[in-house]
């Protein structure tokens, strides 16, 4: 029984906060939304004007406040963010060299290192090859 009552409660939560969801989605509004809202019918002539407006994408110089100086001005602008994308081009491609000479850097330092290691371990070899001969000659010696 205390189970089926356990059980019984957790359900009846799931049933509270999923109707709160669906209380909630059927009564929400946009802010902006607004039922008496009409749509005003378009006309010929302004769907002429305003493609042609859009088609162009720098204004008439007339109508521009400061006309051909604010033009030149976005021009300078548009000059020096082409100078500094060509420059950044530079520098990536100047990366990518460094980075290949580094990789290869490292690659050539792993295998020096292994090498060394080689070496190192073929002498204490040979040392130890030293040692017990000694040993092996003493006893000889001592016989």
């Amino acid at each position: 029984m205390n189970k089926f009552s356990k059980a019984l409660a957790v359900a009846m939560g799931m049933i509270a906060v999923s109707a709160g969801v669906v209380f909630a989605e059927t009564t929400f509004t946009p802010l902006n939304f607004s039922d008496s809202t009409t749509v005003a019918p378009v006309s010929a002539t302004s769907t002429s004007s305003s493609a042609t407006a859009k088609g162009t994408d720098l204004l008439d110089p007339s109508q521009v406040t400061a006309g051909t100086k604010m033009q030149n001005s976005i021009l300078q602008i548009d000059n020096a963010q082409v100078e500094l994308r060509n420059k950044l081009l530079n520098y990536k491609n100047n990366f990518a060299e460094i980075d290949s000479r580094y990789n290869t850097t490292k690659a050539e330092r792993k295998a020096a290192q292994k090498q060394i290691k080689y070496a190192e371990k073929k002498i204490k070899n040979l040392d130890n090859a030293k040692k017990k001969i000694r040993k092996n000659f003493q006893r000889n010696m001592n016989i």
